[in-house]
């Protein structure tokens, strides 16, 4: 029954997608399938990542506004396989050299892994919910492709 079920993932279009971004597997894909379909859902990616959980909570009152921990509200399961796969793209981008990889390393110069990881699986849940409506496939911007446009 696991290999028609991985086939049937595979063979949709919306799955080829989803298989194309770095840190969704097979099990990631499927669950974004069963759960959101295309994402017609959400109008926009933000909407997304709000409905996921990855999104800080804010706190505002008069003039101030300060930013919390991520919300945690939505699905999940959904969340906790975003999470880890963003961590896997975490733990892999000091040997990769595309804009998505060297953003990831900058912040990681910055920020705590914990936190990378949580921001790059916000990123990631918005570049799926873009994808999926543009019905296009992933394709990784290199630095020395962005540095020879300049």
């Amino acid at each position: 029954m696991g290999v028609l079920y991985y086939f049937f993932v595979a063979s949709s279009y919306n799955g080829k997608i989803l298989l194309s971004i770095p840190g969704i597997g097979f099990i990631n894909a499927s669950a974004i399938m069963a759960t959101i379909d295309k994402g017609q859902a959400f109008n926009n990616p933000r909407e997304f990542a709000v409905w996921l959980g990855l999104t800080p909570q804010q706190y505002a009152s008069g003039n101030t506004s300060r930013m919390g921990g991520i919300t945690k509200r939505g699905d999940r399961y959904l969340r906790k396989q975003l999470v880890h796969g963003a961590r896997t793209v975490v733990c892999h981008a000091k040997k990769k050299t595309d804009q998505l990889n060297l953003w990831a390393n900058k912040l990681r110069d910055k920020k705590s892994f914990n936190k990378t990881v949580v921001a790059m699986a916000h990123r990631l849940a918005r570049l799926i919910w873009i994808l999926l409506q543009r019905q296009e496939e992933y394709k990784p911007q290199y630095a020395a492709a962005l540095q020879g446009a300049i």
